[in-house]
């Protein structure tokens, strides 16, 4: 059934990758990734995590962002809202019934959190397909990082509930990889570039689907792949 998993972008603190281990431990997940930082490594992680030294032992470390997220069907960056930009950030508890709306059509989901002092950039932002921000009575001082993990780690755990009620017949994982990859090939075969305003529009608009949604949208692009099929033999 669907993973969620916890990734830390360059964290400096080692005590916020203890808490953020202490976090997930007391809401029952189970793991944590690290990207480009040995901050896990340091003793003072292991100083705030007390009883959570199973997380903690268990961090994947990784070089690249890219490469720690490439096994996941969904990736979910979060942001202040203020740095999102044109794109829909949705809270907490929004983004915990878009997951319990598809979680039978994931096999992993990435819940991305970027640095202490400048949170993810741009650039890094683009390899989320959502957003999600907490929203905040006062912008200063902001959650530090182990507060910010404990706070989705927390807002998610009906996700984990719901997942265990889910029918194995059910079971869809990687249903909305699948599309997106289909997505992808149908807009290249009508001339847009990788990457182009259209693609990035679309691949953040699939993460909102529900199931029943994805299931349709697999049957549109295959009926969409047999007419560009049908186009290019009666051409030849």
């Amino acid at each position: 059934l669907m993973e969620l998993i916890f990734v830390l972008f360059e964290p400096q603190l080692p005590e916020n990758v203890g808490a953020a281990a202490r976090a997930l431990k007391t809401m029952g997940f189970a793991q944590l990734r690290v990207v480009n930082s040995k901050a896990h490594l340091q003793p003072a992680a292991g100083w705030v995590a007390h009883g959570s030294e199973s997380i903690l032992t268990g961090i994947e470390q990784f070089d690249d962002l890219a490469t720690a997220l490439a096994d996941c069907d969904l990736v979910v960056g979060t942001t202040a809202k203020q740095r999102a930009g044109y794109r829909d950030v949705y809270e907490p508890n929004q983004l915990r019934q878009i997951l319990e709306d598809k979680a039978d059509t994931l096999a992993r989901v990435g819940l991305v959190f970027g640095r202490e002092d400048r949170g993810l950039s741009n650039q890094e932002l683009e390899q989320c397909q959502l957003l999600s921000a907490i929203p905040l009575a006062n912008p200063y001082p902001s959650l530090n990082l182990g507060q910010a993990v404990m706070l989705f780690a927390y807002a998610l755990t009906d996700v984990q509930a719901h997942i265990r009620h889910l029918k194995p017949s059910q079971n869809l994982q990687g249903q909305l990889s699948a599309l997106r990859q289909r997505s992808e090939a149908l807009t290249a075969s009508l001339g847009y570039a990788q990457g182009s305003k259209l693609q990035r529009w679309m691949q953040e608009r699939l993460g909102q689907l529900s199931s029943e949604d994805i299931r349709f949208m697999h049957s549109l692009c295959t009926a969409l792949e047999h007419r560009l099929e049908d186009g290019s033999d009666s051409s030849n």
